[in-house]
């Protein structure tokens, strides 16, 4: 679990030469640099290029930041659906909260929020823009850009792109994100782009791309994972005709960019007035991964797992209403052509197979729960659900005592400690559920390390869950899933449910 098959120190120092480079390059005044994909805490990059650092991205901007503001935007339908973030479960319109803090805590200039494709009669959309803007935050109102995607005399016109608002850039190094894909930023880069040049300005456009790697196979199983990690936006990786045809070198982009780039070019050519400088969508892209893997074996591995992570949470996910059976299928189909399955991911087996044992060996176990989780060692420790606490709470406990080298009969909690708060979550509180969730498992951990020298010893272990397989034998509360993710554990379920409740499941 521990080998690294990624270079951040490479990467970091390759992705800032190059976007210095575009920058720098010729007489333009600004770049609007379009970044794809996590622009802080990239979890699927860290899994699936291990060595990757979470934050390189906004790491590499810090660097910058005297050069650099940034612009985020969000796609109003993604505020009036709830649209989640998977990472960190949080919708799509706090995770834009969540990235202005995170920003400012790099010292990051945030120049506003535009909202995309904006139309009237929304209260969520309008109700998010008033929060935002009460709190001293610009917000811009973006409209669906008429003409697109065909009639470019239209797009860049005043009924097109001059319909939408400036936004007033100061800095050479204007950086677009969102929170996730369909979120507006390349079309917020080209409205710019059009004002700019209105006002006498050259300024330029590219794209900040971590996935699809562009320099590796198409079936290389790092860009497969891309494709499982965008299934809900039916992202296919191909190879980039374009780039071919004018360099007669293969590289790898994804659809959606093909698809657009004769678009996008003619485009920049109609603002400009000037043969684009770019010939295929990977000239686009400033794309340095595929130069910092530095074992291709671990990185392969790493991949494969994602895949096949990323199929089990679409099969929670569609039990759960959340996503429609074409993306579950899709997730399948991805793994299916990898040779992968459910089982090869090592915690899989051992948390079903306890699971079977205590129901074949007692029939008051037969709804019993087990939860499974690697140590960085490869051992497998399990815990099970009891009227106590939940599986998973079992299992952290279990873990933390492993790595703390005691035996599995030390208390590190009293029962007496456990009964006190089950009775207050029920008779007080008036909760349906009396076992106590990982949250409430932790902070009774908390109050007993400071009369209890075990807990004390077990509870500076927690750190080292991070980074974990564990698996579920059935579906996770969302407060359990949470706080198994803020550890740091890369978590999944089964696609069932402990109970056929449908509000107390």
């Amino acid at each position: 679990m521990s080998a690294i098959g990624f270079s951040a120190e490479k990467y970091i120092e390759e992705q800032s030469k190059y976007i210095l480079e575009r920058i720098r390059c010729g007489d333009s005044e600004r770049l609007y640099l379009e970044f794809g994909g996590k622009l802080v805490q990239d979890k699927h990059a860290m899994r699936v290029l291990p060595g990757f650092d979470e934050n390189a991205k906004i790491k590499l901007l810090q660097r910058m930041r005297d050069e650099a503001e940034i612009i985020i935007c969000i796609y109003s339908g993604d505020i009036m659906t709830n649209k989640t973030r998977q990472d960190f479960g949080i919708t799509y319109d706090l995770e834009v909260l969540r990235l202005i803090d995170m920003f400012r805590r790099y010292e990051l200039e945030i120049n506003s929020v535009v909202v995309t494709r904006y139309e009237e009669n929304a209260p969520a959309v309008d109700n998010f823009i008033n929060k935002l803007e009460r709190r001293g935050i610009r917000t811009y109102r973006h409209r669906y850009t008429k003409g697109y995607p065909t009639d470019v005399d239209t797009i860049v016109s005043d009924e097109g792109y001059g319909a939408n608002p400036y936004i007033e850039v100061t800095k050479p190094l204007a950086v677009v994100t969102g929170p996730g894909g369909g979120s507006g930023k390349l079309a917020t880069c080209l409205s710019q782009l059009y004002h700019e040049y209105r006002r006498g300005r050259r300024v330029r456009y590219a794209k900040f791309e971590t996935f699809p790697i562009w320099n590796i196979p198409l079936k290389h199983p790092v860009n497969v994972a891309y494709e499982a990690a965008t299934a809900d936006l039916k992202d296919v990786n191909m190879i980039d005709s374009f780039h071919l045809e004018a360099y007669g070198k293969t590289a790898v982009n994804y659809n959606r960019d093909l698809e657009v780039f004769p678009v996008v070019k003619r485009i920049i050519e109609k603002i400009t007035g000037e043969e684009s400088e770019y010939k295929s969508p990977t000239d686009m892209g400033v794309n340095r991964a595929g130069f910092s893997i530095i074992d291709d074996q671990v990185v392969r591995e790493a991949a494969c797992q994602e895949i096949i992570r990323r199929y089990i949470i679409a099969q929670c996910d569609y039990k759960k209403g959340r996503i429609e059976e074409d993306v579950l299928e899709r997730a399948k189909l991805l793994m299916d052509d990898m040779e992968l399955s459910v089982e090869d991911r090592k915690v899989v087996l051992p948390a079903r197979e306890y699971a079977e044992y205590k129901r074949e060996c007692d029939e008051r176990y037969a709804n019993v729960v087990v939860m499974a989780m690697e140590m960085e060692d490869g051992t497998i420790i399990t815990g099970r659900s009891s009227r106590r606490m939940v599986a998973a709470a079992a299992a952290i406990l279990n873990s933390i005592k492993y790595l703390s080298g005691m035996a599995d009969g030390i208390h590190l909690i009293s029962p007496n400690i456990l009964r006190s708060i089950q009775e207050l979550k029920t008779e007080v509180l008036m909760s349906e559920k009396s076992s106590l969730n990982c949250e409430e498992i932790l902070t009774a951990l908390t109050i007993s390390a400071a009369t209890n020298p075990s807990a004390e010893a077990a509870l500076g272990k927690l750190t080292c869950l991070r980074g974990c397989r564990a698996h579920c034998t059935a579906i996770l509360s969302d407060r359990d899933e949470k706080t198994l993710k803020s550890l740091g554990i890369d978590v999944t379920s089964d696609p069932e449910y402990i109970t056929n409740n449908l509000y107390y499941s």
